[in-house]
């Protein structure tokens, strides 16, 4: 069974009592500064001076063979938009990590736009500390397009050519988004879809391992640590949204 720590309050002022390199895993949606309920608007400098902060603290939680998934959007002032993995990737190079994929989560529903092609995608910035660290592409491929394909010539001829697990999913995923009428929607309004959360926890951490979330939201990747047999420690400062994420991971962790 998972080992779970739940923590209400500030992710900065929180995560500074986690000790140094002590989870596999740090994988969270931080506020885009877009002027959510959850948040209030800063300037892009006062915005990205905080986060910083927050990733270095993320940075130091973290274990040598460990890994760090920031998901995040984009930025909107007056119409501009300023793409923030772009931002981001800075600061985490400034930390000395590596790059592992720059992932592309695309989806089919949200705001329809009147002044610019409507924005139907985010991004997963997927950072290493070190070359020694977990992938599992077994646990996460997908379904072959030919399965069926085998190796025309050569000492192979009349084999099949793929893997029979199926085929790397590739660095572009197309999910949709919790809206309305998902299944999964609570009333955060910018929930992360369990799908996403799954196939990052999947591919990045083992069984037994400590995953992190300091800005934990409704609780989905508590969900996904709980039914994927991964310890979860998450951090929120919404109350509403924290009792939220409590009730849904406890449910899950009594049903496992």
């Amino acid at each position: 069974m998972a080992d779970v720590k739940l923590v209400h309050g500030d992710c900065l002022e929180k995560m500074r009592d986690i000790p140094d390199g002590s989870v596999d895993m740090v994988l969270t949606s931080p506020p885009y500064n877009i002027g959510k309920e959850y948040e209030q608007k800063k300037s892009l400098e006062i915005y990205l001076d905080w986060q910083k902060n927050c990733i270095f603290e993320a940075v130091r939680v973290v274990g040598e063979k460990g890994c760090i998934c920031w998901q995040i959007g984009n930025y909107v002032d007056s119409g501009e938009i300023f793409p923030l993995d772009f931002f981001f990737y800075q600061i985490f190079k400034g930390f000395g990590l590596i790059l592992r994929n720059r992932i592309v989560w695309t989806f089919g529903h949200g705001l329809h736009c009147k002044n610019r092609f409507s924005g139907r995608y985010e991004t997963i910035l997927w950072f290493t500390k070190t070359n020694d660290y977990t992938f599992n592409l077994d646990d996460v491929r997908v379904p072959s397009k030919y399965p069926m394909k085998k190796h025309y010539k050569g000492p192979k001829k009349g084999q099949l050519s793929g893997n029979p697990l199926g085929k790397n999913p590739s660095d572009v995923w197309e999910i949709p988004n919790v809206k309305h009428n998902h299944p999964e929607k609570t009333f955060h309004p910018c929930q992360f879809p369990q799908s996403l959360c799954n196939r990052m926890i999947l591919a990045s951490s083992n069984k037994g391992d400590t995953v992190f979330d300091p800005f934990m939201g409704s609780g989905t990747t508590g969900v996904a640590c709980v039914n994927l047999n991964r310890n979860f420690i998450g951090i929120e400062l919404d109350k509403d949204y924290f009792q939220i994420a409590e009730k849904r991971i406890m449910a899950n962790l009594i049903d496992v």
